[in-house]
């Protein structure tokens, strides 16, 4: 991929131990380039690292469910961008908010290391901004067997097998 890919990682969470911004970078980037491998656009990400009262309200605003939730995509708009593309201006792929608590709780609830947690809910976010899906079953299993194949590569076990 000669495309640039920036991300911006900020934690505004009260966790001090999150992974380094350069290794959720890492893992955006081999997700975008493990699903569009051929792409010359040069695209930015922002994450942001929240706690459970942002992404509950975020997840009550958006999604309109009362209850924090551990990954949120916001694609961006892609309307207008082509100009920017003709240029040679990185376009914005989305915001993925992140709540962090809530990832350490579920990777000791799934008796998962946290870092690999954190690389899935990083891996299916970017899968969002890049337009996947699973509000139906054939959604479902391809997001999913990609997710699984992405981290498969990186020694992570399929984090859907034992559903």
């Amino acid at each position: 991929m000669s495309a640039a890919i920036d991300v911006e990682v900020q934690n505004v969470s009260r966790l001090q131990q999150i992974p380094e911004s350069t290794l959720i970078a890492e893992w955006i980037r081999d997700t975008i380039a493990f699903v569009r491998p051929d792409s010359d656009v040069s695209v930015e990400v922002a994450v942001r690292i929240v706690d459970e009262e942002e992404s509950k309200a975020l997840n009550g605003r958006y999604r309109h469910t009362d209850k924090p939730t551990n990954v949120l995509a916001f694609p961006a708009d892609h309307t207008g961008f082509a100009t920017l593309r003709q240029h040679g201006i990185a376009v914005p792929l989305g915001d993925l908010v992140v709540c962090g608590p809530l990832v350490i709780q579920e990777a000791g609830e799934q008796s998962k290391a946290a870092e690999h947690h954190w690389h899935h809910l990083l891996v299916h976010g970017t899968l969002h901004l890049l337009g996947y899906d699973h509000e139906d079953e054939q959604q479902a299993a391809e997001m999913e067997s990609l997710e699984a194949r992405i981290l498969a590569m990186c020694g992570i076990d399929n984090p859907y097998r034992d559903r």
